[in-house]
């Protein structure tokens, strides 16, 4: 009789190996392992594909799946200038949607039952992927091994993975728990907990520190097309290059680096490092562009709508219908958002001193105030009378009262 199957979210460490024995033991299920690339740093998804084969998968599928990151998840993220907390581009969280897609897609594909991942029951992706995994398909049943499972700690796994037959690393562990994708780092845990510790300078990998930037500093100039990265010193390219190059440029400057205590959706308060050299750059020129095309009831308006989309997606509804909307908000703005944004990095800054757009809403004419002024000073005293309207008739009103 043919078993039951399961989808697992794998990424070829140990806790996900484990989980690859662990469901066939505890569940007697035959699993599919699926592992996604989506930009992070550079593994050998073919000896993770193996490896899960090795360990007892029945299956082991290595998705691409950083064209559509980009193209479907990123391009939203933009839009919306994601920033949880108004503090960072969000990394992690952005990544977790697409990757549940495609633990759905494959379940429907291989007719199974389940989908696992390897998260634990303390984090916020235990959270995004089960609820984009019910958004998609209400009727898989999702199972949580580390949330199950008795092995309280690293050691505990090690021993149980060496009495089952899954290997175990011969290197030493990082004692920093790293997440990564196109958009960023995230780094937590060893020295990080504390929040008194500066982050030393070995968790870093895509930035230098200020102090080694260089002394010159560096121009660069990105264009835009309805909101989306196009070109860089007018060189056209996809978002996705764009993004890598971004990442040097922005990186070898020494900008991108955020220090933050973060409120994660479980109530726990955690000290978290990132680096998102690109994604910030970009999220940086791009709000400049807006502030030169977009209305200004617009402009103010839309930071609130930022501030959900970013707290909805950080939360793990990519897939609500409330997030949807926002997007169709936000895809609006976007329609004139084409134009030239110039940063200049420095020693650890990123700043903007140029912008232009054929759909520009700044009026030389209305600005200046040399010759070539249209603006109507005439005007003047009636608006500031109506403006100041109510305030004068509650000024009076309390005047009145005062004196009685």
């Amino acid at each position: 009789m043919a078993k039951d199957r399961v989808v697992l979210a794998y990424s070829g460490g140990l806790d996900t190996s484990v989980c690859i024995k662990w469901l066939m033991e505890k569940y007697d299920l035959d699993v599919i392992a699926m592992v996604g690339d989506v930009g992070q740093e550079r593994q050998d998804l073919e000896f993770v594909r193996q490896k899960a084969l090795n360990v007892g998968a029945i299956e082991s599928l290595a998705i691409d799946m950083r064209e559509e990151y980009v193209n479907e998840y990123l391009t939203k993220a933009l839009a919306a200038n994601c920033m949880y907390e108004n503090k960072y581009p969000m990394v992690s969280c952005l990544s977790r949607p697409v990757i549940a897609k495609h633990l759905v897609d494959i379940a429907h594909q291989f007719g199974a039952k389940y989908v696992a991942h390897g998260c634990t029951g303390k984090g916020n992706d235990q959270v995004r992927f089960e609820v984009a995994v019910q958004s998609l398909d209400p009727d898989l049943t999702i199972i949580a091994p580390v949330r199950e499972w008795d092995l309280h700690t690293r050691a505990d796994e090690m021993k149980w993975a060496e009495e089952h037959g899954v290997p175990v690393p011969t290197t030493k562990s990082s004692p920093y728990s790293i997440d990564d994708n196109l958009w960023g780092r995230a780094i937590e845990c060893g020295v990080l907990e504390d929040p008194w510790n500066e982050p030393p300078e070995d968790i870093y990998t895509m930035t230098s520190s200020g102090y080694e930037a260089p002394a010159e500093g560096e121009y660069v100039i990105i264009s835009f097309d309805k909101g989306v990265p196009c070109a860089l010193d007018g060189e056209k390219m996809s978002f996705h290059d764009i993004i890598l190059k971004m990442n040097d440029i922005a990186g070898r400057n020494g900008f991108g680096r955020i220090d933050m205590i973060e409120n994660r959706l479980v109530g726990v308060k955690s000290r978290e490092c990132y680096e998102v050299p690109g994604a910030l750059a970009i999220i940086t020129a791009h709000k400049a562009l807006e502030d030169l095309c977009l209305e200004r009831e617009v402009l103010h308006f839309k930071p609130i709508i930022e501030q959900k989309w970013a707290t909805l997606v950080y939360n793990g509804l990519w897939f609500s219908p409330l997030k949807e909307a926002l997007d169709g908000f936000c895809a609006t703005t976007q329609e004139v958002l084409t134009g030239d944004v110039r940063l200049h990095f420095f020693k650890g800054s990123c700043v903007t001193v140029g912008r232009r757009s054929e759909y520009t809403l700044y009026d030389y004419n209305l600005a200046t105030y040399d010759e070539g002024d249209t603006f109507d000073r005439d005007s003047a005293k009636g608006f500031i009378d109506l403006h100041g309207l109510p305030t004068r008739v509650w000024a009076r009103q309390r005047h009145k009262m005062q004196g009685e």
